[in-house]
């Protein structure tokens, strides 16, 4: 066993402030666009004239004459004035551009990419068929509609920018919903909108940003390319109108046509630069390195084949439960499940059984051990049980009976709020289903107040009570960690404190010691076995580790194919294994008995010819 004092020195993350702070890129086009902006809010306070005044002295009057800093236009009017205003006109487009494009396709991008089915396939035509619009013809046409109004045109091009972000959103969505983390909030009775909040737009938001600062720039663009053609009110400043005065008079007055050109460029180009920065800082920021001091004590660990025995033998010396009429009754099943059938469509159309007839029964306090090879359905038969089979796979016969309540046809609103508090599931691969961009500490308190009506101080008080009960040496420190600053150890264990949070009455163990040593497979065996007896709770064990079975099982469910071949308590099948799928199962362990007599095998090299 091993005995691990730990003091964790909690990291803190450095700030997308302070990484910006740190890039020069970045400085420099946000000290660009602040300034230019402020500009455009001072315009009223910083120009004598108003972007619409003339006078006939001013026209084509060079810079610093009549006290204009950059002279007049042709048709005399302050050509500064003109570019202050034009910045309000172009901040306006930009805002209401990318906010309608974003609001619109960010929304119904998580929306496509997180479901399946008619809801992707409503999405996707809808903006596909907006896609083959064209965006400024589609504007000029609606000119009458919009009486001239940028603001009105703007909303129009946000709806009409929207498709590219929806199918960025969509795209990137359909991949992070496949992480393992999602999964496992979804297992944890986690609301859709949670999940797709904080766990999935939290993911893409660096694509999302850059694709942002594009809108914008492609929003001020467009709304100068519409003045620049005439199309809106003429007493509106923008750029494309100074830009179009300009071209008129470029062989005479060129400097005209290049203020308001070189300042519309260096709005879009700073826009693009600091969406490459934002995405930078907020996908590569890292946490400071994290101070880690224990003191491990280690003593003698049993290898996994002589704990296997010693389970056996310890098995074999208790005493066979009394039968006949003195016997005590069963305890009514806490979750049944009967001739279960699971099928996947084929190619042809046709459904093919993955899980065939199988039928368990788990009553509370009690640990079933359903063990078979790899593919054997184990996991689809725990994910039915959850309620989280994949959209293509059909039920097609049996019943899931939690505590005498049906769960075959229920809505994916009633399984929610099951899930966490009735139910519970801990995954395999402890590191892979914790986000990787979120605390420890913010996870947990997230699962509590998804399965408690707490509120967030009194969670995090419940949550670092969890973590000290699951045997974490330092609940604090560890709280503030991000996933990749513990080990698979402790991350198993903040899954299970997970999973107990809302105290469940059963709990699905999905292979809880993947992956991790001996000696921490051990250690969370041990913990399993203690919360089962504090919550007095329902385990249902799934594995292929007889060892696991034998340590902390008190029946088993032998599957084979999508089918339970026997089914008993754990000391009559160590003693005697009635199904030959389960002998054989139980002949390939290993121990340090056993030596191996095939001669192995050489990779690439020709099969030798046996002589007669």
């Amino acid at each position: 066993m091993t005995t691990t004092s730990a003091t964790v020195s909690p990291a803190r993350r450095t700030s997308t402030l302070r990484v910006l702070l740190g890039d020069p890129q970045a400085v420099v086009c946000a000290g660009l666009l602040t300034v230019i902006v402020l500009l455009g809010l001072a315009a009223p306070l910083i120009t004598s004239h108003g972007p619409n005044h003339s006078s006939l002295s001013f026209v084509n009057a060079s810079a610093g004459d009549h006290g204009l800093l950059l002279g007049g236009d042709q048709n005399g009017r302050d050509i500064f004035a003109r570019l202050m205003y034009s910045i309000n006109t172009s901040t306006v487009s930009a805002v209401i551009g990318t906010a309608i494009a974003l609001l619109v396709g960010v929304t119904a991008g998580l929306v496509g990419g997180y479901f399946e089915g008619r809801v992707r396939g409503m999405t996707e035509w809808v903006f596909g068929l907006l896609m083959t619009f064209p965006g400024l013809v589609l504007l000029i046409v609606l000119l009458p509609v919009t009486n001239g109004d940028y603001r009105m045109s703007m909303i129009i091009f946000g709806v009409l920018l929207s498709p590219g972000t929806y199918r960025l959103v969509r795209n990137l969505t359909v991949g992070v919903r496949a992480e393992l983390y999602v999964d496992a909030a979804r297992v944890a009775g986690l609301p859709t909108g949670r999940i797709l909040r904080r766990h999935i737009l939290a993911a893409i938001r660096g694509p999302v940003i850059i694709t942002s600062a594009f809108m914008a720039g492609t929003a001020i663009g467009l709304q100068a390319g519409l003045a620049f053609l005439g199309v809106g009110s003429a007493t509106v400043p923008s750029f494309g109108a100074m830009i179009a005065a300009g071209f008129s008079n470029l062989y005479t007055e060129p400097a005209q046509f290049v203020w308001p050109s070189l300042l519309l460029g260096v709005i879009t180009a700073s826009l693009v630069l600091l969406g490459n920065s934002l995405r930078d800082a907020l996908e590569g920021g890292s946490p400071k390195p994290v101070r880690i001091t224990s003191n491990v004590r280690h003593t003698a660990e049993p290898a996994p084949a002589t704990r296997l025995a010693a389970a056996t033998e310890r098995t074999a010396a208790e005493p066979a439960a009394a039968d006949g009429t003195g016997a005590e009754a069963a305890p009514a099943a806490l979750l049944a499940v009967e001739d279960l059938a699971i099928a996947y469509p084929t190619p042809t159309g046709e459904l093919a059984e993955v899980v065939s007839g199988v039928s368990l029964t788990l009553t509370a306090g009690e640990t079933l051990g359903l063990v078979g090879e790899s593919g054997s359905g184990k996991t689809q038969t725990a994910f039915a049980v959850l309620g989280v089979l994949p959209a293509q796979a059909v039920v097609t016969r049996g019943s899931i009976k939690l505590d005498g309540r049906e769960l075959l046809g229920l809505g994916e609103d009633e399984l929610r709020a099951l899930r966490g508090s009735a139910i519970a599931y801990v995954p395999q691969e402890p590191m892979s289903n914790l986000d990787p961009s979120a605390t420890v500490g913010s996870q947990l308190v997230e699962c509590i107040r998804a399965t408690t009506p707490a509120t967030r101080s009194e969670a995090r008080g419940h949550a670092l009570a969890l973590l000290g009960r699951v045997g974490i040496p330092d609940p604090k420190g560890t709280f503030g960690l991000y996933p990749h600053q513990i080990s698979g150890g402790m991350a198993q264990r903040v899954l299970i404190a997970c999973a107990v949070a809302g105290q469940p009455k059963v709990l699905i163990a999905d292979e809880p010691t993947t992956a991790l040593d001996v000696t921490v497979q051990a250690e969370i065996l041990d913990l399993l076995r203690d919360l089962r007896d504090d919550l007095d709770m329902a385990v249902l064990m799934v594995t292929h580790n007889f060892g696991v079975v034998a340590d902390l099982c008190d029946r088993v469910a032998v599957m084979k194919q999508g089918a339970v071949v026997e089914t008993g308590d754990v000391h009559d099948l160590f003693r005697s294994p009635e199904h030959p799928y389960t002998g054989m199962l139980m002949d390939s362990i290993l121990d340090e008995d056993t030596v191996r007599t095939d001669h192995p095998v050489v990779v690439g090299a020709a099969p030798k010819e046996e002589t007669p």
